[in-house]
């Protein structure tokens, strides 16, 4: 007998009645440090109250129009964030694979806009992750989510994540684009260089291609900078953003430069739900601290104090933690033990942290914690490494120490 809700997730059992901040509490009031965010989405914690106030202002305005009319609460996001990223233009959707959906289309458009439609094929990397969808998942390239799901979409050229000579080995006359995450979330917490991501720069300038960047899981100031490829000094021609930028409602975006969108001319592509008026509001609410004078500097304080704790708990406990490693407030502990024991472990002590691809876990904070949060998640996965430690043998222990 199959379960109502289509057994596709293999569920915590844990169902929390409300969340405030970075924490979250149960129906009997046990509360746990939410280190998960939504997975990277809710950038500034549980019910916060500009964004409940945002939404509940609008939801007794109006709720949906569709694209038939002008939405002006997306006119405005789309200013804003043109107005403080490399985009001239933007589509906006209620998914990062939605947003991804729309890069895809929009770099083949571009070439068949150019009279190039032989130039379809994407270069991306081993360990992304760009969504569910069936174009996704072959842009992916993981055979565990590609299995069982007929004849992989054809045009996407998958090489090693960081691998230069790869890359350019890959470009041929059908090559029209590079699509890669500058930091891999669910690939392991893995940052591209940002000397590699210049030499993409270079390439895709110097064979005419488009550089498209998946900053679903590391934009909206995950990294300290409001998008993570500003660390490398470059711009993209098209980028998808999603999680953060609706910090816990559902909002994706596709945002490119006047060129790149040029085949994207009316009916080419289109969205029922995408920039309602209530995902804008709390959209645009968003910006409104994300873009504060000092919000990103100070994510860029926390993260490094963050880190500093971290590399604390790898010397206390080096049979179970081998490395920290990521970007801003998107870090991973790659572990010595199963990840999925200590995620157990940290639940025991009541901390929720996702798992990541290379044995990971993944520690995606509130960007607006404070010392407190950050010392309380240090006590709590001291106190599971400690217990871990406590069942292993004494010689492994011992020779990790040494």
């Amino acid at each position: 007998m199959i379960d109502p809700v289509l057994p596709t997730y293999n569920r915590i059992d844990l169902v929390f009645e409300r969340g405030e901040g970075a924490w979250l509490f149960t129906k009997d009031g046990k509360r746990y440090l939410d280190f998960t965010a939504g997975i990277a989405v809710n950038v500034l914690g549980h019910a916060h109250p500009h964004l409940v106030a945002a939404l509940t202002e609008q939801a007794g305005k109006l709720w949906h129009l569709s694209n038939l009319f002008r939405i002006e609460g997306g006119e405005r996001l789309a200013r804003r964030l043109t107005d403080a990223t490399f985009a001239d233009t933007m589509f906006f959707t209620n998914s990062g694979a939605e947003a991804l959906e729309c890069a895809i289309k929009m770099a083949r458009k571009y070439h068949s806009a150019n009279g190039q439609p032989e130039r379809y094929r994407i270069i991306t990397f081993e360990g992304a992750f760009h969504g569910r969808t069936l174009a996704t998942i072959a842009a992916g390239g993981n055979p565990k989510y590609l299995e069982g799901f007929g004849p992989a979409m054809p045009g996407f050229d998958q090489v090693p994540f960081g691998d230069l000579a790869a890359v350019k080995a890959a470009i041929g006359p059908e090559t029209g684009a590079i699509l890669i995450e500058p930091v891999q979330g669910e690939g392991g917490v893995r940052g591209a260089s940002w000397p590699f991501l210049r030499e993409l720069r270079a390439l895709a300038d110097e064979h005419g291609l488009l550089l498209v960047l998946d900053e679903v899981q590391c934009g909206v100031g995950r990294t300290g900078k409001l998008f993570a490829h500003e660390w490398a000094g470059i711009t993209p021609d098209i980028m998808a953003v999603a999680k953060g930028i609706g910090g816990g409602f559902p909002v994706g975006a596709c945002l490119a430069t006047a060129e790149a969108a040029k085949g994207m001319t009316a009916g080419t592509h289109g969205s029922t739900y995408g920039g309602n008026p209530l995902a804008m509001a709390v959209a645009n609410a968003v910006l409104d601290v994300v873009l504060e004078d000092g919000f990103l500097e100070r994510v860029r304080d926390t993260a490094l104090r963050l880190r500093q704790r971290l590399a604390e708990l790898k010397d206390r406990h080096p049979a179970i933690i081998a490395e920290v490693r990521g970007e801003g407030l998107l870090l991973g502990l790659r572990t010595l033990v199963p990840n999925g024991e200590l995620i157990a472990a940290m639940r025991a002590e009541g901390m929720l942290a996702p798992a990541a691809a290379d044995n990971v876990v993944r520690l995606l904070p509130p960007l607006n914690i404070g010392e407190a949060e950050i010392d309380g998640a240090f006590e709590r996965i001291d106190a599971a490494c400690a217990k871990l430690e406590a069942a292993l043998k004494p010689e492994a222990v011992k020779g990790a120490a040494a």
